[in-house]
């Protein structure tokens, strides 16, 4: 949904959007949308500003990715509000450097004659999901040498520090 700054000059734009599972492009990201997405909220243009657009709502998903530790499957279900400022692109400046202060670090830039949602919405999918993507916060992982899911089952695969450089602060005495 394109959302044009023409129609924002005349009244806040609505909308209220379901975006299937496959429909929105997450495939450089390694995940998949495991769930529709819908997204409901507004966009206006400020009064006292020169091209700049607030967007306000709210959105659910269940996301999909592979676990870090295990490689089995991680869901991430995500139910989220978002209220963001826009800027036209115009309004940076390209040939010297410029000292920005805290609030302007939360305003994104959009170029032409709108912006939209689905880039929006993109772009907040991929900020609310953790950094490390794990089934669960007791994953065992994968074993480094036999490459058995821990999870799934045990082994008794021992690992061996070739390399300790760190042995010989063990047996140094703490006073």
């Amino acid at each position: 949904m394109f959302l044009s700054i023409k129609e924002m000059e005349h009244r806040k734009i609505r909308f209220d959007e379901v975006f299937q599972a496959g429909q929105m492009d997450f495939s450089g990201e390694d995940l998949e949308q495991g769930s529709p997405l819908r997204a409901a909220g507004s966009v206006e243009l400020l009064v006292r500003s020169d091209g700049e657009l607030r967007v306000q709502g709210r959105y659910s998903v269940e996301m999909a990715a592979r676990c870090d530790r295990c490689l089995g499957a991680a869901r991430f279900p995500l139910d989220a509000s978002f209220d963001l400022y826009y800027r036209p692109m115009r309004e940076i400046a390209h040939e010297e450097e410029v000292e920005i202060d805290e609030g302007e670090t939360e305003i994104g830039f959009y170029e032409g004659d709108g912006i939209e949602l689905e880039d929006i919405l993109r772009e907040q999918v991929l900020l609310a999901l953790p950094m490390q993507r794990v089934c669960s916060e007791l994953c065992k992982g994968i074993c480094p040498v036999c490459g058995k899911n821990r999870n799934e089952t045990t082994c008794d695969c021992r690992t061996e520090n070739a390399d300790d450089r760190w042995g010989a602060l063990r047996d140094l005495e703490i006073r």
